[in-house]
């Protein structure tokens, strides 16, 4: 039994692209959370509960993009569905952030995610994660 294509050259440059950014949209989130952690610690939050409740999310999240962006690179199939479903959110972020009046970082997160939405639903993408470049099982 011939070993899975794991190499570079068989990996779309469009899967290498996806991967980064993905990978690099969760260590802002951990970035993120890790400022918020901060001014957790050194303000009074009007609600703690509430305030831990976003913290522990934000980093279950952010380590959960991190395994995505892993094993996306490595060719697992599971992972297009769960990047597709975090650009939608950060679609919806980009979003409320220009109509909020951020238009330097909206726009940003809006052309990162569409070029990754687009990026994701591109033939060589399709056929390198249907075909199973990464091992069967997972």
């Amino acid at each position: 039994m011939p070993a899975p294509p794991s190499s570079s050259a068989s990996r779309p440059i469009a899967i290498k692209i996806i991967a980064a950014a993905v990978v690099l949209e969760a260590l802002v989130l951990l970035a993120g959370a890790a400022l918020y952690g901060y001014g957790l610690a050194t303000q009074t939050p009007i609600s703690f509960a509430g305030s831990v409740f976003l913290l522990v999310l934000m980093l279950v999240f952010g380590s959960w993009l991190l395994v995505v962006g892993h094993f996306l690179f490595r060719g697992y199939r599971w992972t297009r569905a769960a990047a597709l479903v975090w650009q939608v959110f950060v679609v919806v972020v980009a979003i409320s952030m220009i109509q909020a009046g951020q238009l330097v970082l909206g726009p940003i997160l809006l052309a990162a995610a569409g070029a990754s939405f687009v990026l994701l639903l591109t033939k060589p993408v399709t056929a390198f994660l249907v075909k199973g470049a990464a091992p069967r099982a997972l």
